[in-house]
């Protein structure tokens, strides 16, 4: 198991290129199960959860090469559905939350589909109500196997329907989507996710021949088709990893250029780093982002502390919470922050309290954050990394830390961040992964 040793204290000087985006590529990816013909993907990142999930799909039977730098080419046109049923894809599938986005590509095309409870981060409950509720008012049958832990959904003419979700689950509209591009008429999808990686699949399936409507809104319509073609799609640059530097520059006091950013669709994120104090400047579509001796947190018009809550999109999205927490320890001035999806994902403060952070940790989803505005310096620990986005807020902590720190479990954060050390290196950062 390998760990990080950080030196910390080092100010970061460069440009840093964000790799592709993480949740888009789980979506188009298990896509390319929708047709025979080949798709072309590029701007994959190289991180454990994409890898692991392009060997499943390979496992699956679909042909994959790696066709450029960052470009994959599949094609699903000898797929084994009995795969799914397999020891091994109960083992792989199990591990990935990401892999249950082939369940509505396979249940649309083949008429049934699989899947192990899935895994991923342990961040709190995460149910995947969404998804089988969509399929069954899609005319599937849905059963649960409570003895292997095996999601079964089957439905061979599943037709259009109208349909409320309960959540505007980004995961459970993009099954949904899949599902219904290839069935018999209309469905409508009130209440869906409306990201910009979701906005990126439906493109993707528009471009392969499907009949998707509302694009960027709520409201989804889908006009079922028989068949799609293939095509070539671009991944957006992951807009998590683009918070991070932002924070990560800000809590370094270093001067970093983002590059390529495609800042159209990040939404809110730098106007929520900026209420943090955080300058940054926008040139073309990079950020840049200044030394800074210092920086404020806002306030409400009102006086009172300033609350950063996370929310569906256009909201703030969770995936930053931790980030955004953390970026808040060296500022000047306090704030509440409050993770209202996930009730585990701020356990990791007693690591950040430990090197000397002033965080209150009110309950489950709620931290108060008092900023040190740099008066003092956190000290170096060893800690280990309990999900994605925690562990890379951790490591920015020992980035600013006086000392070495060491990171464990950190396979927690290469599911997520490609070559982290070796980037943050390049431009100044001294992050040595050595086995345990």
């Amino acid at each position: 198991m390998a760990v990080f040793e950080v030196h910390g204290g080092n100010k970061l000087k460069g440009d840093i290129i964000p790799q592709g985006a993480k949740n888009e590529a789980l979506q188009v990816i298990c896509a390319v199960l929708l047709t025979k013909e080949k798709v072309v993907i590029g701007n994959v990142p190289n991180i454990v959860d994409i890898n692991k999930l392009i060997e499943l799909l390979s496992e699956l039977g679909v042909k994959v090469e790696k066709t450029g730098h960052e470009e994959f080419t599949f094609q699903a046109d000898d797929v084994n559905v009995d795969y799914l049923v397999s020891p091994e894809f109960k083992k792989k599938g199990g591990s990935l939350r990401g892999s249950m986005m082939v369940v509505g590509p396979m249940l649309t095309r083949f008429g049934k589909a699989y899947m192990p409870k899935p895994g991923g981060d342990k961040i709190g409950r995460r149910r995947v109500d969404t998804h089988f509720i969509g399929f069954e008012a899609l005319g599937a049958k849905f059963n649960y196997q409570e003895d292997t832990e095996i999601y079964e959904v089957e439905g061979k003419n599943l037709r259009g329907a109208y349909m409320l979700l309960d959540e505007a689950s980004v995961t459970g509209t993009a099954n949904i989507v899949m599902a219904a591009v290839l069935a018999e008429g209309i469905t409508t999808i009130y209440n869906a996710a409306c990201e910009p990686y979701l906005q990126q699949l439906c493109k993707m399936l528009n471009s392969m021949g499907a009949k998707i409507g509302g694009v960027g809104s709520n409201l989804l319509t889908i006009e079922g088709v028989k068949e799609l073609k293939g095509t070539k799609h671009r991944l957006l640059p992951d807009m998590i990893e683009i918070g991070s530097f932002i924070g990560m520059a800000a809590v370094t006091q270093s001067e970093i250029t983002i590059k390529d950013v495609s800042y159209n669709n990040l939404g809110i994120i730098p106007t929520i780093f900026g209420r943090l104090g955080i300058q940054m400047e926008r040139r073309g579509d990079d950020i840049y982002i200044p030394e800074q001796e210092s920086y404020e947190i806002d306030t409400f018009i009102d006086g009172s502390i300033l609350t950063i809550s996370d929310a569906i999109w256009p909201g703030f999205t969770p995936d930053l919470i931790s980030i955004a927490l953390v970026t808040a320890i060296q500022a000047r001035g306090n704030v509440l922050v409050h993770q209202k999806m996930f009730e585990s994902r701020l356990f990791f403060v007693d690591k950040l309290i430990d090197m000397g952070a002033k965080i209150i940790l009110c309950d489950p989803h709620r931290a108060t954050v008092m900023g040190l505005d740099r008066k003092v310096q956190l000290r170096a620990i060893n800690m280990a990394s309990p999900d994605i986005r925690a562990g890379v807020a951790l490591l920015i902590a020992a980035m600013s830390a006086k000392g070495k720190s060491v990171i464990f479990n950190i396979n927690q954060i290469d599911r997520g961040y490609q070559n982290i050390d070796t980037r943050l290196n390049a431009i100044g950062a001294n992050i040595v992964r050595k086995s345990s």
